[in-house]
């Protein structure tokens, strides 16, 4: 394997995502590039970096009255021939540039171009996001190293297109039962039908009314929805069971136990098992530090229509935003890119939050 050349925390933003970019950290193989992050953080004077399995994290200790914590993940999801990066027309594509290399790029930026920020800030750089959140990087800093995660206020750099996105949706996926009885196909009459039997359930999804609830200021759009149907036994036996799995994302103003609730309610009648969930988080908008961050990056928030990692800050009692300059909509594409320009602008806007001279 080709050694990999340092990073230039003093270029160009838009040239240290390409060189990140072109580091390959599909989740489970950061380690090339978590090593050429803690190398590049690790001379600054200013940081104490700490590593933790192929997580980094950098934090000043300046004694301000607030601290804040900015992060990013390093990994991204499978290579589809998208890789090296390549630069066209003011646009950067390659595997990780939207989610969330661009991002990272920033935060690295900021780690080390203030060196006296006017708050204190750790910047943390995780691993598998994008996999299973038994294996996130970022929840396993909160169960063993709880301590390197305070803050007064966090900022989590997913893709939101250069605009602030509060908080995040909950979400929870459970199968819902029909059941009947089984009979030769050819004397169907004496049995009873599972799948058939799914059609009133439907009927329930299709005639379900979302919550648009509005919390701390932000509206968020609810769903629930079938996203799988199993059933059947063989060609010529009338099925006993039918199984369909449905996802809900609900409002912060939820807990995942009253989302439970609320599905149980709709599928009354029905056996429900519940096969996982996350909680959401709110908004996180209301904190003074929040306040003067909106105010430097200006624009209008809006609700985090998904699951981020912000609600891992929150299950920590940190308030906590999605801010990036990739597109979500852009995330995991075989041809996913970030404008160069959006880069600089978010660059430019957090260094204004922070105090940059």
């Amino acid at each position: 394997m080709p050694e990999t050349a340092p990073l230039d925390l003093a270029g160009d933003v838009g040239e240290l995502t390409a060189a990140l970019v072109d580091i390959e950290s599909v989740s489970g193989g950061e380690r090339a590039l978590a090593d050429a992050v803690e190398a590049a953080l690790a001379p600054l004077a200013h940081l104490a970096v700490v590593r933790d399995g192929e997580a980094v994290v950098a934090r000043t200790a300046l004694g301000r009255a607030e601290r804040v914590v900015i992060a990013g993940h390093l990994d991204t999801v499978p290579l589809a021939g998208n890789l090296p990066s390549r630069a066209e027309d003011g646009l950067l594509y390659g595997c990780g540039t939207s989610d969330m290399k661009s991002g990272v790029a920033v935060a690295l930026k900021l780690a080390a171009g203030l060196p006296a920020p006017t708050r204190d800030v750790t910047y943390v750089f995780y691993d598998c996001e994008e996999i299973e959140v038994a294996r996130n990087g970022l929840a396993r800093l909160g169960r063993t190293r709880p301590e390197l995660l305070a803050g007064d206020f966090a900022v989590l750099m997913e893709p939101t297109g250069g605009e602030i996105e509060g908080g995040c949706q909950g979400t929870l996926r459970a199968q819902v039962l029909t059941t009947g009885k089984r009979a030769h196909s050819a004397r169907s009459w004496f049995g009873e039908n599972a799948i058939h039997a799914v059609a009133p359930l439907l009927a329930r999804l299709n005639a379900y009314e979302a919550r648009e609830p509005v919390v701390d200021g932000l509206t968020y759009h609810e769903g629930l929805n079938a996203v799988g149907i199993a059933g059947g036994v063989a060609g010529n036996v009338i099925p006993d069971e039918c199984v369909v799995t449905v996802n809900y994302r609900f409002a912060p103003d939820r807990s995942l136990d009253q989302a439970r609730d609320h599905v149980r309610e709709v599928f009354a009648g029905h056996e429900v098992r519940f096969t996982d969930g996350a909680p959401g988080a709110r908004p996180g908008l209301t904190h003074p530090v929040a306040s003067a961050f909106t105010r430097a990056v200006g624009g209008t928030p809006r609700a985090k229509l998904g699951w981020t990692d912000v609600a891992l800050f929150s299950a920590l009692g940190v308030p906590a935003v999605n801010y990036g300059p990739g597109d979500p909509n852009l995330a995991h594409q075989r041809d996913e890119y970030v404008s160069l320009a959006t880069i600089a602008d978010c660059e430019r806007r957090m260094f204004a939050w922070l105090g940059a001279p």
